[in-house]
């Protein structure tokens, strides 16, 4: 369905709300007006909010597997715990990503961002296999293979002890050459596929690949997509590493710019954020896995103050234990009415979708194309129910949408103008299946420390003065 008409929708207009008609033609949005003649298939919009759709701006798919049983831990034991799990296989990657899929836009998101870990030797087939569950999805898809050159231990402070760390199994120069291969094989934006290059974060990456990652995104024109700045631990580590801010590190070497997305931000200063500024790079706001962590509460106030774009994601399923969009948008708007009194910068409903749609669209260099209800513009929409009951009663659609606890309110849903979410159902793919494939493939389980954990933690103690 590329050509229909939404008929008596409910937008958002300026500080209130009008009840008009919206046109798609070849998937994209043709016509926004009261009584416009029908073009196509006619969709019923009474009682129906419809938005742009969102960006889950920042996950890992194939953590799903975790979710529920990873430990209370910091970042850096967290990470040690998950590296201590089985390693994936194919077919976990495949079906974590069609999880991932369904879960975000069922929470009104049209577009993710999968910092997906790569399974050692098997890296250009593991970002095939995701690959092909979004295209039979039909999300729009951001994949941002996460690489490394450094190996785990490396990413957590020396402090006054001498540390030696393993060198990485694989070296800089054949991990870009994995990136520039996806890029050749499966770099497809107008069929809905992009790839980024993403090195994981300070912690754990040379300069080397930063400026190599930098290098293919400008030739190629790839966005960028990193972690920065999560935990006081990174801070602390990039003090060691560079004598100054990882903010200014980035800056000098050149990595930070309009395309550049950095998830979490936690731990920056004011002169680090006036970079993020002057640069034009993203940050990317995850609040539930900076809760569940112990990260910290990321200084979204500032941020916004200071010009900086802002979007949201879920981050990983065993961060977050979660892929429900409108649940990071609304606790990443409220939590932040205790960081700052003047409630005249508090994150309202409106700009926190605001801030989630064409966000998001801008931090991946495509607001052009997404990101709001603008003629021209891809139809990358979502309907939502208003008579749903946790949408009830009629007071204000946008405010019950990120401010209530809404279950089930997604309708319909369309990237690029084909629908897949349609009566609150995905219609591309059997997600009954999906659900007993993923119960088949579990079981009931609890986690106990191994002996490796339980050395890092001595030593990040120690470090951090616990």
């Amino acid at each position: 369905m590329l050509n229909f008409t939404i008929q008596n929708v409910l937008i958002a207009v300026s500080d209130d709300y009008a009840t008009v008609d919206v046109q798609v033609v070849d998937g994209a949005i043709a016509a926004i007006s009261p009584n416009l003649q029908l073009i196509g298939t006619a969709i019923d919009g009474k009682n129906k909010l419809l938005l742009p759709g969102f960006f889950n701006a920042h996950t890992h798919s194939s953590e799903m597997w975790q979710r529920g049983i990873m430990s209370m831990f910091p970042l850096e034991l967290w990470l040690a715990e998950l590296y201590d799990f089985a390693p994936l296989d194919p077919e976990e990657v495949y079906l974590s990503a069609l999880g991932t899929a369904v879960e975000t836009l069922l929470s009104g998101g049209t577009s993710v961002v999968d910092h997906l870990v790569l399974i050692p030797g098997l890296e250009l087939e593991t970002i095939a296999i995701a690959t092909r569950a979004y295209r039979e999805v039909g999300i729009r898809a951001f994949i941002a293979p996460l690489i490394q050159d450094e190996s785990l231990t490396a990413g957590i402070p020396s402090g006054e002890s001498t540390q030696t760390h393993e060198p990485y199994f694989r070296s800089t120069a054949a991990t870009l050459e994995i990136i520039e291969e996806a890029v050749r094989q499966f770099h497809r934006p107008d069929e809905g596929v992009n790839i980024l290059v993403a090195p994981t974060g300070i912690q754990l990456c040379t300069d080397a690949l930063f400026q190599g990652c930098t290098e293919l995104s400008d030739r190629y024109n790839l966005c960028r997509h990193s972690h920065l700045l999560e935990t006081r631990a990174q801070e602390k580590l990039a003090q060691e590493k560079y004598g100054c801010t990882a903010v200014e590190h980035l800056k000098r070497i050149g990595f930070l710019s309009d395309r550049t997305s950095l998830a979490h931000c936690v731990w920056l200063n004011d002169a680090d954020i006036a970079i993020l500024a002057e640069t034009q790079s993203t940050v990317v706001h995850n609040p539930l896995s900076n809760l569940r962590l112990g990260s910290g509460i990321a200084p979204i106030l500032k941020y916004r103050q200071a010009g900086v774009n802002v979007t949201f994601g879920c981050d990983g399923a065993s961060s977050n234990d979660s892929q429900d969009l409108l649940e990071a948008i609304k606790i990443g708007s409220i939590l932040h009415n205790i960081t700052d009194s003047d409630y005249q910068h508090w994150i309202t409903p409106r700009q926190a979708v605001e801030m989630a749609s064409f966000g998001g669209a801008k931090g991946l260099n495509v607001a052009d194309k997404l990101g709001s209800l603008t003629v021209g513009k891809k139809a990358d929409l979502v309907l939502y129910d208003l008579t749903n009951l946790s949408l009830l009663p009629r007071t204000d659609p946008i405010g019950l949408l990120v401010l209530g606890r809404p279950s089930n309110v997604v309708d319909s849903a369309w990237v690029n103008g084909k629908q897949i979410v349609a009566d609150g159902q995905i219609t591309t793919i059997n997600v009954d299946e999906l659900r007993q494939e993923l119960f088949n493939r579990s079981q009931w389980e609890t986690k106990r420390k191994s002996e490796t954990v339980a050395q890092i933690e001595a030593h990040y103690r120690t470090v951090m003065g616990l």
